[in-house]
């Protein structure tokens, strides 16, 4: 089968025609024809070495296919260990020990892909699966991200007030949401002019830049997570807010009593729960509009879609397509 391989970190991927078909491996589990593979800023990540398993590796975690007898369907890539606590509690994305697909083990960037047991395929039912692939991490991720903040906002006789730090893929999903599922009052924070009009034109009630940033917010989410961004948090979360770190830039904020608000609350978040991407996937069903404008890319060119995504050249997400 075709395949795109990162044989080592910082050099470019690899297409190759002859790479062995996993359904001819034996390992059990589950076979699908990938129909869609998003591209999200984790697999740069791994490209560059910041983390990721042993090489060669196919990458790949935002990942939609037909299954033989599901039909079209959405991997659920944090495949957790199923015998500690965070996975009996049904928070797979939370175990030590999981082994995330296109992450640490091969994933979507081919023209098949093995997945470990059929639970982690969620059926599409009537989603485009091509439209929908990016929703398996940057939808997912922003979904669990917001909903950590619904109760604090709803809380708010006024409706409360929300910013989003980071107006790229994951941070317009969080827009949308925070519109359909609130009342709050919801500000976009970003560098990039062309961002903060396509926050606008989501729904944004304001977007600025770290300047224009005017009063303190119920619920903050960051989804760069750098030393600068997380500094325009900590000063704009209202007393008894939330911080929320998405971002994996690697910055720090510092948190104590007379520094931070007054019962002000920082925490991280990560990917999302299998229930949740099933809640996801029914939301999107309901509100189509959630599901973003993607730009198909032939599985061939997947280290031109790595090489336009590092220049910020998309709006929207790309989608290989094998």
């Amino acid at each position: 089968m075709r395949a795109v391989v990162l044989t080592e970190a910082g050099t470019p991927l690899r297409v190759v025609d002859d790479h062995p078909d996993p359904a001819d491996d034996g390992r059990g589990g589950e076979v699908i024809d990938v129909i869609g593979c998003g591209v999200c800023h984790s697999d740069i990540h791994v490209a560059d070495g910041d983390f990721g398993g042993a090489l060669p590796m196919i990458l790949g975690h935002e990942v939609t296919g037909h299954h033989h007898q599901l039909g079209p369907v959405m991997v659920y890539a944090p495949w957790g260990c199923r015998s500690c606590r965070q996975c009996a509690d049904g928070l797979e994305m939370r175990c030590a020990d999981a082994t995330e697909a296109g992450l640490f083990t091969d994933g979507g960037y081919a023209e098949r892909m093995w997945v470990k047991n059929r639970r982690y395929l969620a059926p599409l039912d009537g989603l485009d699966p091509v439209a929908a692939a990016p929703l398996a991490c940057g939808g997912l991720t922003a979904y669990r991200a917001v909903k950590h903040g619904l109760e604090t906002l709803r809380s708010r006789s006024d409706g409360g007030r929300a910013l989003v730090i980071g107006a790229g893929g994951l941070g317009q999903y969080a827009l949308r949401y925070l519109r359909l599922q609130t009342d709050a009052h919801v500000t976009a924070l970003d560098t990039a002019p062309d961002k903060r009009s396509a926050a606008l034109e989501i729904g944004a009630d304001d977007a600025v830049g770290p300047e224009g940033l005017d009063g303190t917010y119920d619920v903050v989410l960051d989804f760069i997570g750098a030393d600068a961004t997380l500094a325009s948090a900590g000063s704009a979360v209202a007393r008894g807010g939330l911080i929320v770190v998405i971002g994996l830039a690697g910055g720090g904020l510092e948190f104590r009593f007379g520094v931070t608000p007054h019962e002000a609350r920082i925490m991280s978040s990560v990917w999302g729960s299998r229930s949740e991407l099933d809640e996801l996937l029914d939301f999107a069903r309901r509100e189509p509009e959630i599901v973003q404008p993607v730009e198909p890319v032939p599985l061939a060119d997947a280290q031109v879609a790595h090489d336009r995504l590092r220049r910020g050249d998309v709006r929207g997400r790309f989608v290989l397509t094998p």
